[in-house]
């Protein structure tokens, strides 16, 4: 027996299905049923069907029966250019998340782990404090003493009637400007060191206090 080929009926709805089945009954009869597949899609509202998959169904969602009409499979049809953009997209999204999700998952451990209770973090905290107020306080000094020498230079120019004496007044007053920019410099970095300090140690400190509270309010165990 030829393999039959089934195709649409624009004018008479319903005729291809018909036909399938009647094809479909004779099939079934003449070979067994498991070396049988049908291939359907549709087209215009008509199914096209056949034992290869027909040309009309090419780029097209398609069904695979049995010779007793029962579907084996559904074939959806193949995504769009669009669709694959959106798909992959959604793929990268998806592993930058589980990436943050893990890179996140590993500061919390080591913030379980660097604290032994949230007394232990504000302890550090403080000790920390301390280290970076006792530098700022010798820069602090260090800045007043620099801003006195200058302004004892400055009085003693003004008193002197030497113009070489004057001069080289003049070179340690623009001597002692440069020391104190620089100095004021180091002081406004380590003044923005303690305000980064302090960040840190609240973000440690509530992050602390939300994974401790999952954990019934208990650290990990050492």
């Amino acid at each position: 027996m030829g393999s039959p080929r089934v195709e649409s009926f624009p004018g008479r709805p319903g005729a291809g299905l018909l036909l399938v089945a009647v094809l479909l009954a004779g099939e079934a009869v003449a070979q067994p049923p498991a070396a049988r597949t049908i291939y359907c899609c549709d087209v215009g509202g008509q199914p096209v069907c056949g034992d290869i998959l027909p040309a009309a169904c090419y780029g097209r969602a398609y069904r695979e029966l049995n010779p007793s009409g029962v579907v084996r499979r559904t074939v959806p049809a193949p995504l769009t250019a669009d669709e694959l953009s959106r798909r992959a997209e959604l793929e990268r999204q998806r592993r930058a998340d589980e990436a943050e999700r893990q890179r996140q998952q590993r500061l919390d451990q080591a913030l379980l782990e660097t604290y032994r209770s949230l007394d232990d973090l504000d302890r550090r905290r403080d000790r920390e404090l301390r280290d970076v107020e006792r530098t700022l306080d010798e820069l602090r000094e260090r800045e007043a003493a620099l801003v006195e020498r200058q302004r004892a230079l400055i009085q003693d120019a003004t008193r002197t009637d030497k113009s070489d004496v004057a001069a080289s007044l003049e070179r340690d007053i623009r001597t002692l400007d440069s020391e104190i920019i620089a100095q004021r410099g180091v002081l406004e970095a380590k003044t923005r060191e303690r305000a980064a300090v302090l960040e840190r140690f609240a973000e440690d400190r509530r992050r602390y206090l939300e994974l401790t509270a999952e954990d019934g309010g208990m650290p990990p165990s050492r």
